[in-house]
């Protein structure tokens, strides 16, 4: 067999934001890593812009915020087109409006400057599986003499990040299971066109829903109940588009200039399995989901930050037994959660008159502060808490609290790739920005748990010593273990346990 064209460690397929995130990840893991993308270049049109309280943390944990700005807040949130105020216990509440054009130069940039390569214009044929790699075999647009080219990538791994329609899923043979969509919300971007906002606005014959956003374009949202969902290849028609916007507001948006075109149903699907051997899944190739309310672009942002730092522990020779089996583990869960509470949604949102009732119902539910809060939480991301062992505490598998750190904060790690300044990070989320683990040390006294990690401490777990911000609330703990993607895998409890979180989580002790 000749030679393959690239050899890696990791190929990702899907330059999207869920691709790029999982190859800064693992980059920044010490992964070599080549994303294949079959666009030749960036997105020329809106899609997924909504960013919520979690993703941001996670942009903040790798560093990434100062470089993205500060972006528009996203204005109130809501479930099934009823107003949820998205107040949490994240210093980034709510929700921020970032195109994704933009997030996908963001996190490119920095996926690449780690090292990894981003190959354009190349799409998946065929993936042949033995038993230590995967080859992929990928055909480029045709050149100038109107012949395709063929490339060919051995990796170690391969991570579908190609969407709903994953190539990487169908040739891999993953079941996805679930249901084809009976109702559909047609979308699209208009200039020339003046009609006024409307905010999940019911009609007797539909749901409308406008907004003119920057440089006058407006973009607007349609469901006509009881209408069959479109069967047409491709995004619908600006006049059908035109004329079920007619027939519902009684508007006419004919005259204007489509931008561009969309639509998507309440389907429902996910992989039974985000991992078969080598191959794995993430993001929309993973689930598939009505984009309401921008979930679906921060379920898979996550589902990136989780995979990462395992993988790449994996190729590096460094991971415990079943630490990347703990990506389905914690992840599908996770999904499964998120596509119930988006199957609600678009009940609520896309049903008729029908449930009217239950609208007025979940009305009155979201006036009740526990209720609010908890419905924020989900659609946030900040809730998420993967399994712990009993009597662990009860920080053990949530996201790490975010605490700000006092001035005598400082860093102690046993690699020359430290990234932390000599003060130490000034908070709980910049403590991860190298993507190693963390022992999180506030007791503000030498504890008799650093020693215990020491033999982790070999480029896998730094120590942090910290004293909290005068004038801040009191953290839960003193002492912890957090993960590189930010969940708490130990707090407060004792050596022969924080010894067993960092062999699952880190693998087994060095030999000094």
């Amino acid at each position: 067999m000749s030679a393959p064209d690239i050899d890696t460690q990791v190929l990702v397929v899907g330059a999207g934001p869920v691709g790029l995130m999982l190859a800064g990840e693992l980059a920044l893991g010490g992964a070599d890593v080549v994303v294949l993308e079959r666009r030749t270049g960036p997105l020329t049109e809106s899609r997924a812009s909504t960013l919520h309280a979690r993703t941001m943390e996670l942009l903040d944990q790798r560093g990434l915020l100062e470089e993205l700005g500060t972006p528009p807040a996203g204005g109130p949130g809501h479930f099934g087109g009823t107003r949820l105020d998205l107040t949490t216990d994240s210093p980034y509440s709510g929700q921020w409006k970032v195109p994704q054009v933009r997030t996908e130069e963001l996190l490119e940039g920095w996926a690449t400057r780690l090292g990894a390569r981003v190959v354009k214009g190349h799409r998946l044929m065929d993936l042949r599986t033995a038993p230590q790699s995967v080859e992929a075999t990928a055909e480029a647009e045709p050149g100038p003499g109107g012949a395709a080219s063929a490339l060919r990538v051995r990796a170690a791994y391969v991570v579908g990040c190609d969407g709903e329609s994953s190539t990487v899923r169908e040739l891999a043979g993953f079941a996805f299971p679930g249901r084809d969509a009976t109702r559909e919300l047609l979308r699209a971007d208009v200039a020339d066109v003046e009609v006024p906002d409307r905010r999940f606005e019911r009609h007797p014959g539909g749901l409308a829903i406008s907004a003119r956003g920057p440089g006058g374009v407006t973009r607007v949202m349609v469901h006509e109940y009881g209408a069959p969902v479109g069967r047409e290849p491709g995004p619908p028609s600006f006049a059908r588009v035109a004329d079920t916007w007619r027939r519902v507001t009684g508007d006419d948006i004919g005259g204007g200039a489509p931008l561009w075109l969309n639509s998507f149903g309440d389907a429902l699907r996910q992989a039974s399995q985000y991992r078969r051997g080598r191959i794995l899944l993430a993001g929309d190739a993973a689930h598939h989901q009505m984009p309401v309310g921008g979930q679906a672009l921060n379920l898979g942002l996550q589902d990136a930050a989780n995979l990462g730092w395992k993988l790449a522990a994996e190729v590096r020779g460094t991971a415990g037994p079943g630490l990347l089996d703990s990506y389905h583990a914690e992840r599908h869960p996770a999904g499964r959660r998120v596509l119930d509470n988006i199957a609600a949604q678009a009940l609520l949102l896309l049903g008729g008159s029908g449930t009217e009732q239950l609208r007025t119902l979940f009305g009155e539910l979201l006036r009740e502060p526990r209720v609010r809060a908890h419905l924020a939480g989900t659609i946030a991301g900040v809730d998420v808490r993967y399994a712990a062992e009993p009597g662990a505490h009860r920080l053990v598998g949530a996201r790490v609290p975010y605490l700000r750190f006092g001035t005598d904060t400082d860093t102690d790690t046993d690699t020359d790739t430290d990234t932390d300044t000599a003060a130490g990070p000034g908070s709980s989320f910049a403590a991860l920005r190298a993507g190693r683990g963390v022992l999180l040390d506030l007791s503000g006294r030498p504890a008799p748990v650093r020693a215990a990690a020491e033999p982790w401490r070999d480029g896998r777990v730094d120590l942090v010593t910290a004293t909290p911000e005068p004038g801040s609330a009191a953290p839960e703990f003193t002492t912890a273990l957090l993960r590189p993607d930010g969940h708490v895998a130990w707090a407060d409890g004792t050596v022969p346990e924080l010894e067993a979180a960092l062999r699952r989580w880190f693998g087994p002790a060095a030999r000094r």
